[in-house]
């Protein structure tokens, strides 16, 4: 899950498993698998990061857990 901001500058959280893409608008507009989007103040480059960063948490868990 990664948190993203709206253009109203509301704060949600998003299951980032499930975005499909993402395009550029100028603002970032994030389409799920099952078709719904969202366009975030967030640009593409942070998105990206923030699930790069947010499946390292996962694997370090679960590498954890096996140790």
């Amino acid at each position: 899950m990664i948190r993203l901001t709206r253009l109203n500058g509301e704060e949600f959280v998003i299951n980032c498993v499930q975005i499909e893409r993402i395009e550029s608008i100028p603002e970032s507009n994030v389409i799920l698998v099952n078709g719904k989007h969202y366009v975030v103040q967030e640009s593409v480059e942070e998105i990206i990061s923030r699930t790069v960063d947010f499946n390292a948490r996962i694997l370090a868990s679960a590498q954890r857990l096996k140790d």
